[in-house]
């Protein structure tokens, strides 16, 4: 909530009795405040165990080429992402990676579900965010942006501690949780990357090796 009233356009806020006891300070910056039960509060969160206020907010999205304006250094794009969990988990991941946009690419989840927001503790509003089911716009996007496009890829040849050209502007391409990326996105990018693995698990999950990734690049990033 303090995100979206200070980063976002928030139009109103329902409230419960007690959240508006416990929230007096925050709520002084909501434009307007209605008060409301908690079973409505259940309804509006779509959760069980709401925290009693929500915000009705204008949404967030832009277009490919807004998010890919000026001259960004690190790019993270869903392709087909199903999971708003783990979506907004790369939001969060990606802004606390210093990232400069995050595009979901093809047919996913949308980035205003309920729990793709809660997932993004705020992130959602902290950098810009675009939609677009064409994925080779896309690539051909963040070519045009000076992006290097390196695909997220469980059987690449070479991973993170061989990979060249990491230090380069990069656009991390992360495929769907089941299927991975699209043949024709793998061979769209520049480069195809594994996260090594040492012990004996199969693999990571989304937004453990979107972690990984994005943060590969963003200590290479100038301080």
């Amino acid at each position: 909530m303090r995100e979206a009233l200070q980063y976002g356009r928030v139009h109103e806020v329902f409230a419960t009795e007690d959240a508006a006891r416990r929230h007096t300070a925050l709520l002084e910056h909501a434009p307007s405040v209605s008060l409301i039960d908690r079973r409505a509060a259940e309804l509006l969160s779509e959760t069980v165990t709401p925290q009693g206020l929500v915000a009705v907010c204008d949404t967030v999205t832009v277009d490919l080429d807004t998010a890919l304006a000026g001259a960004p250094g690190l790019v993270a794009v869903l392709v087909g992402i199903a999971d708003p969990g783990n979506a907004g988990t790369v939001l969060r991941v990606a802004d606390a990676a210093g990232a400069d946009a995050v595009i979901l690419a093809g047919d996913g989840v949308d980035v205003h579900n309920g729990k793709c927001v809660r997932a993004s503790t705020g992130s959602l509003f902290h950098l810009p965010v675009a939609r677009e089911r064409d994925t080779a716009a896309v690539v051909a996007g963040c070519a045009r942006a000076g992006l290097r496009t390196v695909a997220a890829h469980g059987y690449a040849e070479h991973d993170l501690r061989t990979a060249e050209g990491l230090d380069a502007p990069t656009a991390w391409l992360f495929g769907n949780e089941a299927h991975g990326l699209p043949d024709d996105v793998l061979a769209a990018a520049d480069a195809a990357v594994r996260v090594p693995l040492y012990g004996r698990a199969e693999s990571l999950n989304l937004a453990t090796a979107a972690a990984v990734c994005l943060y590969a690049r963003a200590l290479r990033r100038p301080s």
